[in-house]
Order: C-alpha cells, then structure tokens, then sequence
C-alpha cells in the first residue's frame, strides 16, 4: 500500500480523512489517484491540493453522510444538484447493515475500509471487474449482512423467522457477515476453526478469489484449473463440504495445500490460494512503499513469481522474528510446498493474461 503526501508535508495513509498535523481534510481523488488534502471552494465543492491536479471534486454521500469512505468524485461525472453521489467504490455496496443497531456504524466503517484495500488492490494489479450499470459480464456487488434473530414475542407464534447469514459469493454478490467486523466474534470463529489467522480483508480476498474463478475460469480455462486443482465437478461441491466438516481435512494437507480449508474442495483450493496470492502482493507493495524492502523490479506487479517468493520470504523471515520476540505467532509463512507454488504459478498467470491495459 501506497504512502501520500498532504500539502503540509505530513506523511498521509490509505486510511486517512483528515491530516493529524494541519487538520485539512483528506481523501481519495479520483482523478490524480492518490490520498491528497482538499480545500472547499465555497461553492458546495472541493478542490484537490495536488499541484499537479487541481480537480473540482465532490465527497462521496458515505463520506459526507456517514464518514465510513474517505474517497471523492470528480464534480464534472456528477449531475448538478445531486447531493447524494457515491464513488465508484461506495457504488458496489448493495446491502449496508442496520445502522439503528448500536455498533453497526463502526462495523460498516471496517467492512468498507477492507472493501477499499481489496479494491485498490485489483486495480493495481489490473483486474477486470464492474458494475451492473456498466454493463460489466459478471457485475460485482456486496452485500454487509447479520444474522437475524427471531422476536421473542413473535417467536413463540411461531412468527418470527431467524435467517443465518453465510460469508460467501454467488454470481458476482459477496455476502460478508457483519459479525467478522467483531474482533470479539471473529477471534471466537479462529478459534474454533483452528485458524492461524482470521481477518475481515482476508474474507475479502478470499470471496474475491471464487468471483475470478467465475469471471476468468468458467468455460473459459476449466481444462487448465482441473490440470492444476483437481475436478470441481467430482465430487460435487455439497458432496465435497459434508465430507470436509464431517472428517477435517485430508492427512497432511500442508504437503500439497495452502491451509486445511484447501482441502476440501478444488474452489476452495483456488480462493485460499488466490487469497495467498493478493496477501503477497499486498505485503510486498506496502513493503516496498515504506522502505523495508526493494524490489529490482522497477514495478510488483511486472515482477517474476520467483522474485516475487523470494522477496515474500525474506519479508516474512524478518517479520516473524519480530513477532517472536514479542511472543506472537508468525505473522507470515516463510515458505510455500512446490504444489502451492504451482498453483500460484497458475494464478500469477491468470491474472497477467486478463490485465486491463493501464
């Protein structure tokens, strides 16, 4: 992840809507793609203090309404007298939560800011995705839900119907339970499943992972997938999930597999692995972009898979020993099985030969 500078010379983060140091408001412009400080032009609108820019911007609703984006869009792509314009992030939020709810406002404000880094991401790696409106081939879409209860008057009617809400994807629409924006609910479930780590970007990559099989791999490069992770459609996938959480996952599984999740089916495999896949990016980009690591590539994302393992390792190495002198766990795995690193061959791959052109 990328570091920006405000225009008063403090450093400025992805994050970030206000400078702590001069107090101006910040945000994403759309048009100079960058965390920059804005003045207010006293007509309603912003203006970007890039020098080199100087966009006229207006604020997301979520931003001004909500303060749960920190992303501007460019005035003149908005109607005159629309006040409630989002930007083209806020735009594939279908589904925000119950805002009536004590707590939800900041679960939302984590859900977004996790949507925010998984979408950056694909854009710098290049990543072809959409919305409805734009006419995109699998439109993709989110929805933040929890689950629902039944009313304890209504309940004992038998009125009142209680609706478990999945963390998943389906044809384009990733559901993200609001429960994982709970760090208290989401260390109890990486507990219980025996996960090394579980986090709501993690969730996001992941989910992604299934949207890319879908838009990059269905009748398209099954061939290939099955040749890397194995038949998809033998089993089925319901066959393959009752056996999972019915007998774990296969003896060792960390010979041939990313995680024990990995296991239990040839999707599964291609999101964990896919999850891993943007992990490392992720990890390497901001390392590169605060000085702890250098690349010999001029640009991550043109790097060599081997370049890229390598760097990964000798990140991981450093910051594991870190960890470890605080007495945490590892942060990062220092090394990947030749069949994980075949399948992140395959992924590495995929996405070079469906980049959008820059």
């Amino acid at each position: 992840m990328q570091t920006f500078g405000c225009a008063c010379g403090n450093k400025l983060y992805f994050e970030n809507s206000q400078c702590v140091c001069c107090q101006r408001e910040v945000g994403w412009c759309p048009v100079c793609e960058g965390i920059h400080a804005v003045e207010p032009d006293g007509k309603g609108h912003y203006t970007c203090t890039n020098p080199d820019c100087r966009a006229t911007l207006v604020k997301c609703f979520n931003y001004s309404t909500y303060n749960v984006c920190n992303r501007f869009v460019a005035a003149w792509s908005q109607p005159q007298q629309n006040n409630q314009c989002l930007c083209d992030y806020c735009q594939l939020t279908k589904t925000i939560p119950d805002l009536s709810i004590d707590g939800n406002m900041t679960k939302w404000y984590q859900l977004e800011v996790a949507k925010r880094r998984l979408l950056y991401l694909l854009d710098r790696l290049g990543l072809p995705y959409g919305s409805k409106e734009e006419n995109f081939e699998l439109p993709l879409t989110f929805d933040f839900k929890e689950d629902v209860q039944p009313s304890p008057v209504l309940g004992w009617m038998g009125l009142g119907r209680e609706e478990k809400v999945y963390t998943g994807h389906a044809d384009g629409n990733i559901t993200i339970n609001l429960r994982e924006a709970d760090p208290v609910e989401r260390e109890k479930l990486r507990v219980a499943f025996g996960e090394t780590q579980r986090t709501l970007i993690g969730h996001f990559r992941h989910e992604i992972g299934h949207y890319y099989w879908q838009l990059l791999i269905q009748n398209k490069d099954e061939a290939a997938f099955k040749a890397i992770f194995g038949d998809h459609e033998h089993p089925s996938y319901s066959e393959a999930m009752d056996h999972y959480y019915q007998n774990g996952p296969k003896a060792n599984w960390a010979n041939a597999y990313i995680s024990a999740y990995a296991t239990m089916h040839p999707w599964e495999d291609f999101a964990e692995t896919w999850g891993t896949y943007l992990d490392m990016i992720a990890v390497l980009d901001t390392a590169e972009n605060t000085d702890l690591l250098h690349l010999p590539e001029k640009d991550l994302v043109e790097a060599q898979l081997e370049t890229i393992q390598s760097r990964y390792t000798e990140l991981s190495l450093k910051v594991n020993e870190v960890n470890r002198a605080l007495g945490l766990p590892d942060l990062l795995p220092e090394t990947f099985s030749p069949p994980v690193v075949e399948k992140l061959r395959y992924i590495h791959h995929l996405i070079a030969r469906n980049r959008k052109a820059q």
